[in-house]
């Protein structure tokens, strides 16, 4: 892939001796795609996707651990493991292959994990303080843990290098390497703890220990926090000065510019913003470190489009721009910029439901790219039938977009119908949050992409049966969505005010509030936000054992904050029994379902969220003259083979419903109900 002389992103760069294509990597991170702790397929077909995509480099683990007393919070892979070297070996032959570097990050996890996990080995620190993220109070690392996790790293390093790899980085931002470098985590009075000189040494040990097992023909970097950014922490001259010191010891061969402090969940939000938050808000920070110091400067911090990587280049902030978050979104952005094809970039909107869904479920998933990470299974180029059918999708919210899309990827005539005069459905709604406003990009690329395609998109149209059989389909998609449903309550639910009529501003809520949250979902909790930042006194009552229940804990942020900020009451563990009027306001009833005691509130509104009820009348209305009877072969569907099933030989057409017109659900499972069906009509 032939640089392009006239753009900074196309051209080559030399990291020590590891020449890469290009100045754009994706940074170190744990998608949670371990099996084992192993990199087995999934894990390597994500990172060999990028590859493929024309990425200069991609650095993987997020980190790998060295050590068994370092238990895998999210997935980790095992790099203190030998069986990991093969695997290893596999992932990093396969990225060559296709162009790329490859590097991985190590670390000791310290404070920042929980102990009760894997082989039950106590958590360790510097230090015995408790990190409020992952909760251990962990044990002070005494003398003969030093010596064998300085070893262990090594080792590690020993590894990735038998298994391939063009270097490493070790982690140095929250994790044992540089907690014993804080004066925030390092409370020691040993020669471990005190002096700077002193808290440095478990890292200039762990440095030497690698440089003298792997030689210089390795390359070796760190990813730092270099700035703190918080009282007693390590301030920027203090990061710059320890970069000198490494630089001059010739420890490492780049520095991976951080800048904050990632023990808690506020500030990791500042670390890796999320939507709705300034974009690449470190990047002036990196250049001054750049400035500052001889090494090679990578960074990577919500650097979410081309245009700001470019600019990250030109104007010579960093010598490497990582691009992560935006590679879940899209892995084949340099393909694209090379082929003069950047406006079909699909673009990161910053939902951060991948690194939301590590926590929740255990992997990390792109809110909407359903083949990120399904590589096996779900193509990210969508190949052309072999013959054009005619395709009608109902409804143009993500569901219908997506479903529209592929069809049209597939070389289909497709006619889309929306009732509305535009498109988006639910995700409208969300962008009326200004703060959620990112989210549109979902809808408006898609919107680029039918007009590239030539999709037939009528607006203003209520499809009924007759306008969908008149268009002679051969495959019909039903994704007309939901609309919003109340709380069953033993009185009063007429009474109630959904959330959809907050954000879509046909409702405004003011004196006392209270919002009865029975779903637990952003639609609740991003139309409270607005109520309690309309200057509404709010209260949020909901059953559930947490505020939020569905909201990942970095989305979680920036509504805990409104919400304080605000004074907004929140009562958790109860449940709306009851709304009746009286003395021209309205009495509310509540109550746990771990007793009977009830409790009442005087209020002027309630707003209720209980999800969405499946708008699924038309797909009924075409049922009896579909040839499949609306049903879907499940076992086809998981293995990624065609729908086949016939319940119906005379049957005009196949018909499917995808998205909240089957049940609520979320953007994500959307388009992965539309991309898995499409992708083999």
């Amino acid at each position: 892939m032939a640089a392009l002389s006239d753009d900074p992103l196309l051209q080559p760069f030399d990291l020590r001796h590891v020449r890469l294509r290009n100045r754009v990597f994706s940074s170190s991170h744990e998608p949670a795609y371990s099996e084992d702790g192993m990199p087995k397929d999934r894990y390597r077909l994500y990172h060999v996707e990028k590859a493929k995509g024309g990425i200069g480099m991609t650095m993987t683990a997020g980190s790998a651990v060295v050590a068994e007393d370092s238990p895998p919070a999210f997935g980790n892979l095992h790099a203190y493991d030998d069986a990991i070297v093969p695997w290893i070996r596999r992932m990093t032959d396969d990225v060559h292959e296709h162009g790329a570097a490859c590097m991985i990050q190590l670390t000791h996890l310290g404070r920042r994990t929980g102990w009760g996990q894997d082989d039950w080995l106590p958590v360790l620190a510097p230090s015995p303080l408790r990190e409020p993220a992952h909760r251990a109070i962990p044990k002070q690392a005494e003398d003969w843990d030093i010596d064998r996790i300085v070893g262990k790293y090594a080792d590690a390093a020993e590894r990735m290098q038998s298994g391939g790899m063009d270097g490493i980085e070790i982690e140095s931002y929250g994790h044992l390497f540089d907690q014993f470098w804080s004066p925030l985590t390092n409370r020691r009075s040993d020669e471990y703890g005190g002096s700077l000189e002193n808290r440095l040494r478990f890292g200039w040990r762990v440095l030497s220990g690698i440089r003298q097992r792997v030689g210089p023909g390795f390359v070796v970097g760190i990813r730092m926090a270099v700035d703190e950014r918080l009282p007693g922490g390590i301030d920027a001259p203090t990061g710059l000065d320890i970069l000198s010191r490494l630089e001059a010891d010739g420890l490492v061969d780049f520095v991976n510019v951080i800048r904050g402090y990632i023990a808690d969940e506020p500030s990791l939000t500042e670390v890796i913003p999320i939507h709705g938050m300034p974009s690449a808000p470190h990047l002036d920070f990196a250049g001054r470190v750049r400035e500052a110091v001889g090494l090679p400067v990578l960074h990577a911090s919500k650097v979410d489009d081309v245009a700001t990587a470019r600019h990250a280049i030109r104007e010579g902030k960093v010598d490497l721009v990582g691009m992560t978050r935006a590679h879940l979104a899209d892995p084949h952005i340099v393909r694209k910029i090379v082929e003069g094809r950047e406006t079909e970039i699909r673009p990161c909107v910053g939902a951060t439901y991948c690194l939301d869904r590590i926590y929740e479920a255990g992997e990390a998933l792109c809110i909407h790219n359903a083949a990120t990470s399904r590589e096996q299974t779900m193509p990210h180029d969508i190949e052309r039938a072999s013959a054009v059918r005619r395709v009608v999708v109902v409804g143009a919210g993500p569901a219908g977009l997506e479903a529209a899309r592929v069809a049209g990827e597939r070389g289909h005539a497709v006619t889309l119908l929306e009732v509305m005069p535009w498109a988006g459905g639910q995700i409208r709604l969300a962008a009326r949050n200004p703060r959620r406003r990112d989210l549109l990009g979902i809808v408006e690329w898609r919107e680029s992409e039918l007009e590239r395609l030539d999709v037939d998109v009528r607006y203003d149209t209520y499809a009924e049966a007759a306008d969908v059989t008149v268009l002679e389909p051969d495959v019909v998609i039903v994704a007309t969505g939901g609309l919003p449903q109340l709380p069953e309550l033993q009185e009063g639910a007429d009474r109630l005010v959904t959330s959809w009529d907050v954000l879509g501003g046909d409702a405004t809520p003011s004196g006392d509030v209270l919002f009865y949250d029975d779903n637990g979902t952003h639609s609740a909790m991003s139309a409270a936000e607005m109520i309690a930042r309309s200057g509404a006194r709010l209260e949020i009552v909901t059953p559930e054992r947490m505020l939020g229940v569905d909201v990942g804990g970095m989305n979680h942020v920036p509504y805990a904050r409104a919400f304080n900020e605000t004074d907004t009451r929140v009562t958790l563990n109860q449940r709306v029994h009851s709304v009746r009027p009286e003395g021209g306001r309205l009495c509310v009833e509540i109550g746990s379902d771990h007793s009977d005691h009830r409790s009442v509130r005087h209020v002027d509104w309630v707003i209720a969220d209980h999800g969405t009820a499946a708008t699924a009348e038309l797909y009924f209305e075409l049922k009896q003259a579909s040839s499949n009877l609306g049903a879907v072969d499940y076992a086809a569907l998981l293995e990624g083979r065609p729908q086949q099933l016939t319940r119906n030989p005379g049957g005009q057409f196949r018909l499917f419903r995808i998205g909240d017109a089957v049940s609520s659900r979320n953007i994500h499972a959307a388009v992965f109900d539309a991309l898995r069906l499409l992708k083999d009509v």
